[in-house]
């Protein structure tokens, strides 16, 4: 795998680990009876921004590292067709 698969790689699979998180643990401003004015009340009260970038960077870089291992030792050799 070179250097542009593996950004790949490490791109895709951080927003598929991001996007899901992303609303986990929030609390809405309604939930927390603390609804500023002019502000919708299901808007969160606070965002945690570091758990939130951190897990997704150390989920993706051990799924690029996971996806290099098994090209490079050819883990997946088996599913390629011999003709």
């Amino acid at each position: 795998m070179g250097v542009f698969e593996a950004i790949v790689v490490f791109a895709g699979s951080w927003w598929l680990i991001f996007l899901p998180i992303l609303s986990a643990g929030t609390r809405s401003q309604h939930e927390a009876d603390s609804v500023l004015p002019g502000t919708e009340r299901a808007a969160p009260e606070k965002i945690a921004w570091m758990p939130k970038l951190l897990i997704p960077t150390v989920g993706a870089a051990a799924i690029t590292f996971l996806v290099w291992l098994a090209l490079y030792f050819g883990w997946l050799e088996f599913m390629i067709p011999r003709g």
